[in-house]
């Protein structure tokens, strides 16, 4: 549950800033996916590039939590 919580919580925070920081350039209605517009509306778009930074902030700190494992940890059977 912790490793849980260590890689939650801080990919929740960044995203909300990348999401604060992204929106403040970009409107929502200016968007394309694949050459067409999105119509979504604002709140939509916005929760679904929430959710987009979170998914792509939580890929990054569990990339993280599997970078600092020990020797030991790698190494040890799982077969006990």
């Amino acid at each position: 549950m912790l490793k849980l919580i260590q890689v939650l919580w801080p990919s929740f925070l960044v995203a909300g800033v990348a999401e604060v920081v992204f929106f403040t350039v970009i409107a929502p209605q200016e968007l394309y996916l694949f050459g067409q517009p999105v119509y979504f509306s604002p709140i939509a778009t916005y929760s679904i590039g929430f959710f987009g930074f979170w998914l792509v902030c939580a890929g990054s700190s569990l990339m993280t939590l599997f970078f600092q494992r020990t020797s030991a940890e790698i190494n040890q059977s799982t077969s006990d």
